[in-house]
């Protein structure tokens, strides 16, 4: 998620304001930017048991998420950062890429789109921006290579490739862009059969007149003056604002995809629509919405995959609210519900998940490995503790903490171990800068973390 001013203009409709199916699928962001998060297995788990989501989107190829979730049924949408996306221009990094991070692991895990990039456009490098349809096209054809043809290669897009909307039916992209970028990109997207995906906030474009209508409230409307039709919500508005500018170019006839949209339960001073209200109004009505089936006004009865941002509040993101765009919090108690749980009282955490503390263990830590730590100092923090006669067992094969069989998981569990024979000191989950102590239990299924 990039934060930005959306492509929307709505000074002429104040004044109203103030007066006046195909199948498809919702899942959800797994954004990472934070150092509570349960491991990977158990963030499978309770997806699978406790949530009717189906599909996650990542914002790189993580190989311990990919082992996660094999033979889960849900599927993933994996990233490309953008700072790898030019050297994939050339056909054999593109069939090294699918080697290393897709044939492992597919169809085990089923994997539904690989994003090349994320947000290219709002990056203004563009030398990045000329080489995206490149490396998509070489990404594609690598897939090809290795008769693989279920998985569709993407790229998701900002609002900022829309000048300030009048009304939906003025869409139009960036000029510049329009023929050179966006011409080919919707050419690769028809004859491929994959999706345009955007990523609209409207929590980023509107004005605190118009808040009913951002969060799906009730509201008197606003009426496109050019086709006759009117808009009860920010979110239709911007998707047919998005479907004029494809068909200015011949091609809305190509599926759209919801990359990223939500909104923040919390937020500092300056944020006073940041609110637990507002995104439970946002959230949940995005989903009945998209649930109904009945499209939009220029699309109606089209139906759209959509990823909502984000799974996890994260409590490394800089501001207030980007902490706070999660559904549920990183010990799996949910922040609210958008009807999404399979049972809402199952909304106060998982029967077989990471346990969250209970009063009595609110003064509990845990030691464990920090998100950035490498495999390397990991084994080295695994060895170490193991040779020091502090049982190891349980991440043996076996033993109930050794899935997934991960330096990662294995380490965490054994610098945990030592973190608590030694009195639980701070500097006892140091691990020359690889641990950090949380009071998030990181425990899950069998496997039972010394505490």
């Amino acid at each position: 998620m990039t934060n930005h001013i959306l492509p929307f203009h709505f000074l002429p409709f104040f004044s109203l304001l103030l007066s006046t199916a195909t199948s498809s699928f919702i899942g959800v962001n797994f954004g990472r930017v934070a150092d509570n998060l349960p491991p990977p297995s158990a963030v499978a788990h309770f997806l699978t048991s406790q949530t009717t989501l189906t599909s996650v989107k990542l914002f790189d190829c993580d190989p311990q998420i990919l082992q996660a979730f094999a033979n889960t049924g849900i599927s993933l949408t994996v990233n490309i950062p953008n700072a790898n996306v030019i050297p994939l221009t050339d056909s054999a990094a593109a069939q090294s890429w699918v080697a290393t991070n897709i044939l492992p692991y597919h169809p085990q895990t089923i994997i539904r789109y690989i994003a090349v990039g994320n947000e290219v456009h709002f990056s203004g490098d563009k030398t990045l921006i000329a080489n995206t349809v490149k490396s998509m096209k070489s990404i594609h054809q690598a897939l090809l290579s290795a008769n693989i043809t279920d998985i569709k290669v993407t790229t998701p897009h900002s609002l900022a490739i829309l000048p300030p909307l009048m009304s939906p039916s003025s869409g139009h992209f960036q000029k510049g862009y329009d023929h050179v970028f966006f011409g080919p990109l919707l050419e690769f997207h028809r004859r491929t059969k994959s999706p345009f995906m955007v990523n609209p906030y409207p929590y980023f474009g509107f004005n605190a007149s118009m808040i009913e209508f951002a969060i799906f409230k009730k509201n008197d409307g606003v009426l496109d003056k050019a086709t006759g039709l009117k808009y009860y919500n920010m979110f239709d508005y911007l998707m047919d604002g998005v479907y004029s500018a494809m068909k200015r170019l011949g091609y809305d006839d190509v599926d759209i995809a919801v990359g990223e949209t939500g909104w923040p339960s919390a937020g500092d001073p300056t944020e006073p629509a940041a609110t637990l209200d507002n995104a439970i109004s946002y959230n949940g009505n995005l989903v009945k919405h998209l649930n109904s089936g009945k499209g939009t006004p220029l699309m109606p009865n089209r139906t759209f995959d959509t990823y909502i941002f984000a799974l996890f509040n994260e409590n490394l993101k800089p501001s207030t609210s980007e902490k706070n765009y999660g559904l549920f919090r990183p010990d799996f108690s949910a922040v609210y519900d958008v009807g999404v749980l399979k049972s809402p009282s199952q909304g106060k955490g998982p029967a077989k998940a990471p346990v969250a503390p209970s009063p009595s263990d609110s003064d509990q830590k845990w030691c464990v490995a920090k998100a950035e730590a490498t495999d390397d100092k990991l084994q080295g923090n695994l060895d170490y503790v193991c040779s020091l006669g502090i049982d190891c067992k349980p991440i043996q094969d076996g033993g109930p903490c050794f899935d997934p069989n991960t330096v990662r998981s294995h380490a965490s569990y054994a610098m945990n171990a030592y973190y608590h024979i030694n009195g639980q000191q701070d500097y006892d989950c140091y691990f020359d800068g690889t641990g950090v102590v949380t009071d998030s239990n990181p425990s899950y299924e069998a496997c039972e973390y010394v505490a």
